[in-house]
């Protein structure tokens, strides 16, 4: 998995907004604050208005954006989603379409254990949880584990 530059910034804007007093931000605040592109954390927050995630005000004085829903009730797969589309994709298409014959018949399988890998840390793991970083058992095990800190070649 390759986390992209928009899942990112998408994860830092959303956190930074769910951490703002008050709960609203304007989109220079939380460019600023986090150092992404102004241009495309418009862009990012367009989608996630258009996923339900976010609501924009218009307004000087109490125009920004905010949480649409409580940060408990985000999940970091939803975030993923809006910005980036289905968590797993291979050459194009969903795991469960891809078809492999003779040898590689398996290989398959191999991206569906691995997409059910990535939901059961994303889909578990909430805006809220992602702010305070006390993260469900099964993920800070993962955490924990030193051997998830090893670069591997």
């Amino acid at each position: 998995m390759q986390v992209t530059a928009k899942i990112d910034y998408a994860l830092r804007a959303l956190v930074e907004l769910a951490s703002t007093p008050g709960g609203r931000a304007t989109r220079a605040e939380l460019a600023a604050a986090q150092q992404i592109p102004p241009r495309y954390l418009e862009a990012i927050l367009l989608q996630l208005r258009q996923a339900g995630l976010v609501v924009g005000r218009r307004g000087s004085t109490a125009g920004g954006y905010s949480l649409a829903r409580p940060a408990e009730e985000i999940s970091i797969a939803e975030i993923s989603r809006a910005v980036d589309g289905p968590l797993a994709i291979v050459q194009g298409v969903r795991p469960e379409q891809a078809v492999y014959e003779g040898a590689a018949e398996h290989l398959g399988q191999l991206w569906i254990g691995m997409r059910a890998a990535l939901r059961s840390v994303m889909e578990t793991v909430t805006l809220a949880e992602l702010v305070t970083g006390e993260f469900p058992p099964s993920v800070q095990t993962l955490v924990d584990d030193p051997e998830s800190w090893l670069p591997r070649l």
